[in-house]
C-alpha cells in the first residue's frame, strides 16, 4: 500500500459526503482505524482472505458448530482455515515474497499475527497443462481475469478449471454472473482438447474430468496436511464452502476428506465481503519476557500485561468504543526447557501470582498434548512471549436471516418454482453425464429439501451436489448438505 493511500481515500470519502467511519481489515481478523493502519502497515499483509475466515467463524457460532473447515475458492487460489469453538486459528508468523509461491521456507518470515490458512494453488482461473513427464498439472499459474479462462472469449487460449467445469455441465454458459456474461463452450473445448486431451490421448470429457479431479485432490490433500500439522482430524469438521468456485468443488473435496456435511451460505460468492462486516475492532500486542514458570517474576509479567491492556484500551477509546465494551484475552508462547519451538496457551486474566502457575501449566499441557499427544516428564516450562488481544464488541450482524436472505425468501414465495430446468452434468459415481435438475437459489425457502445429483444456481456462484447427497434449506437460506458416509 503506497504512502498516502489511506489519507487520499479518507479525503475522497469526505468529499463525496459518504457517512460512516473507514476501517481497515488486519491479517489477524480484527479491523483497525486508518491511523493505526498507517502506523503498522505490516499488519495488513494477509488481510484480504481473513474476512472469509471470519464469515465462516460467524456461521459456526450462529449454528452452534464447535468445528468448521472454511473453504474459500475464487479465481486464482483456494484457501482453507480451521475454525475451532467459533474462532479461526491465529498464527504468529507469515512468509512474504516467496520465491516458490506454495513452498514453505522460500520467503521472508514476518512476525505478525495472522489467521492461519493453507493456500492452495487452484482457482477458477488456474491453468491446466501436461508437464514434461506426461502428467496433468493444474496451477499455480493463473489466467487471471484478463484474459481469463478460454471460455471468457477475451483472448485466453489456455485451459483452466472454469473451462473444465463448463464442459462438465456444472456451469451454465448463459447464466454466468447471473446472465451478465456469456461463456463460450466451444472455446473451452478447443483449449482443453489442444492442451490436455490430445497430449494425453483422452477425449475432451475425460480431460475435463481429469482437471476437475486433480484440483479437488490437491485441495483436499493440502487441507488434510494443514489439519494434521495442527493436530486436527478434518473428518469431524463440516465444510463451509464459499467464493465463486467453492460451491462447485465442495462436493468432491468433502467426499475426499470424508467430512460429515457441507454448509453453503446464501450469497456464497460474496461471503468475504460479509466477513468484513462481522469483524470487530481489535488490537494485538506482544512483549518478550523469558521466564521459567517455576521461578517466574510475576510482578514483571503483570507489568507487561498491564502495558498492553492500557495501550489497547486507549486505542479503542479513541476509536469510539465504550470502556465497558472492551474485552481482553491473554496468550503465552511457551515450551519445555531446551526445545526450539513454542506452543501457545491461554493465560488467565487478572493479577498473576504463584497461585496462577497451576492454571497456566494445565493450559500449556492441554495445548501441547493436542499437538503431540504426549508430555515430557520432569522438564521445566519456560515462556518467551506474552501476548494480549484487546477487541471491542462484535458487530450486531447475523449471517442467517439477513436482509438479502429475507428479500430472496419473499421473492421465492411469489415465484413458487424452485426448479429452473435440467442440464446434463458429469458425475463419475453415475458413470458419465446425468440429466440433472437445476434449482433457482432465490426460489428456495426454509424447510425445502432436495436430493443429489442437483445443481443450485445463484448470481455469484453455483453449487454442485453429487449423487447420494441430501440438502435442506435452513432459516437463513443456507443449504445444509449431508454427505454419504
Amino acid at each position: 500500500m503506497r504512502v498516502g493511500y489511506l489519507e487520499d481515500l479518507e479525503r475522497r470519502l469526505a468529499e463525496l459526503q459518504i457517512p460512516g467511519q473507514l476501517y481497515i481489515m488486519q491479517s489477524s481478523g480484527g479491523i483497525a482505524v486508518p491511523l493505526l493502519a498507517r502506523r503498522l502497515p505490516i499488519r495488513l499483509v494477509e488481510s484480504g482472505p481473513a474476512a472469509g475466515a471470519l464469515a465462516a467463524a460467524q456461521a459456526a457460532r450462529e449454528r452452534g458448530e464447535r468445528k468448521l473447515l472454511s473453504f474459500d475458492m475464487g479465481g486464482t487460489t483456494a484457501k482453507a482455515c480451521v475454525i475451532d469453538e467459533g474462532a479461526p486459528l491465529v498464527g504468529r508468523e507469515f512468509e512474504v515474497a516467496r520465491a516458490d509461491r506454495f513452498k514453505k521456507g522460500s520467503g521472508l518470515p514476518v512476525r505478525v499475527p495472522v489467521i492461519e490458512m493453507i493456500e492452495i494453488g487452484a482457482g477458477g482461473g488456474s491453468i491446466a497443462r501436461v508437464d514434461r513427464m506426461g502428467l496433468l498439472k493444474v496451477g499455480p499459474d493463473s489466467a487471471g481475469a484478463d484474459p481469463g479462462p478460454a471460455c471468457y472469449n477475451l483472448g485466453g487460449r489456455q485451459p483452466t478449471v472454469t473451462d473444465a467445469d463448463l464442459l462438465l455441465g456444472y456451469l451454465d454458459a448463459e447464466f454466468f454472473l447471473g446472465g451478465r456474461m456469456r461463456l463460450d463452450r466451444q472455446a473451452a473445448q478447443r483449449a482443453v482438447e489442444e492442451h490436455v486431451a490430445r497430449p494425453l490421448g483422452l477425449d475432451v470429457t475425460e480431460a475435463a474430468w481429469g482437471i476437475h479431479r486433480v484440483v479437488n485432490e490437491n485441495m483436499a490433500a493440502a487441507a488434510r496436511i494443514h489439519g494434521i500439522e495442527r493436530g486436527k482430524d478434518l473428518r469431524s469438521y463440516p465444510l463451509f464452502a464459499f467464493g465463486g468456485a467453492g460451491p462447485v468443488h465442495c462436493w468432491q473435496v468433502a467426499t475426499i476428506l470424508k467430512t460429515p456435511r457441507i454448509l453453503l451460505p446464501f450469497g456464497a460468492g460474496a461471503m468475504s465481503a460479509y466477513g468484513l462486516l462481522a469483524a470487530p475492532l481489535a488490537f494485538d500486542f506482544v512483549r518478550t519476557g523469558r521466564q521459567r514458570l517455576d521461578a517466574a517474576d510475576w510482578a514483571a509479567i503483570n507489568r507487561l500485561f498491564a502495558e498492553m491492556e492500557d495501550e489497547g484500551r486507549a486505542l479503542l477509546t479513541r476509536a469510539g468504543v465504550a470502556a465497558g465494551k472492551v474485552t481482553v484475552a491473554r496468550i503465552a508462547e511457551m515450551r519445555y526447557l531446551g526445545q526450539g519451538h513454542e506452543v501457545e496457551a491461554a493465560v488467565p486474566l487478572g493479577k498473576l501470582t504463584a497461585a496462577s502457575l497451576a492454571k497456566i501449566t494445565a493450559s500449556f499441557e492441554a495445548s501441547y498434548r493436542a499437538l503431540y499427544h504426549r508430555l515430557p516428564q520432569g522438564v521445566p516450562i519456560e515462556a518467551l512471549n506474552w501476548r494480549e488481544t484487546v477487541p471491542g464488541p462484535d458487530p450486531k450482524t447475523r449471517l442467517g436471516g439477513h436482509a438479502r436472505a429475507d428479500r430472496a425468501g419473499r421473492r421465492s414465495a411469489r415465484s413458487g418454482k424452485p426448479v429452473k430446468g435440467t442440464r446434463r452434468a458429469y458425475f463419475a459415481e453415475r458413470g458419465g453425464f446425468v440429466e440433472t435438475p437445476v434449482y433457482d437459489r432465490y426460489a428456495l425457502t426454509p424447510g425445502m429439501t432436495l436430493k443429489g445429483p442437483a445443481i443450485v444456481e445463484e448470481r455469484e456462484s453455483t453449487a454442485v451436489i453429487g449423487p447420494g447427497g441430501r440438502a435442506r434449506v435452513d432459516a437463513g437460506l443456507a443449504l445444509i448438505v449431508e454427505t454419504p458416509q
